[in-house]
């Protein structure tokens, strides 16, 4: 099985340093823009995905967001879950469904996070 590609292996083939990809990555500003089409090539063509756990660790934040229903079978709770996860996704946030079914579980999941 390939291995992930990583952003040395970016870094490496777009001839940047780890910082310029870094950059890139988190959109900061000031970016040439033949280093953007170099960074952005390299990422498509290695198909490389940042670690967006790793990422949340470094930054003490996630972007992600648990919602604790009742139940996902009440047609209700699916279709408000649905669309809470269309507007997260929008704003680049993951969601993290919950499905507690009485207070003990919810509880569990509360302290889980």
């Amino acid at each position: 099985m390939k291995e992930m590609a990583t952003m040395k292996d970016v870094a490496e083939l777009a001839g940047v340093s780890l910082g310029t990809v870094s950059r890139v990555i988190n959109k900061a500003q000031g970016i040439k823009p033949q280093t953007l089409e170099k960074v952005n090539g390299a990422i498509e063509k290695l198909n490389y995905i940042p670690d967006q756990y790793a990422r949340g660790m470094k930054l003490n934040r996630t972007n992600t967001i648990a919602l604790i229903v009742p139940t996902i079978w009440h047609p209700f709770f699916g279709e408000f879950a649905y669309h809470v996860e269309q507007e997260l996704s929008r704003l680049d946030y993951k969601m993290l469904l919950c499905n507690s079914a009485g207070p003990e579980k919810e509880a569990e999941y509360i302290k889980m996070l």
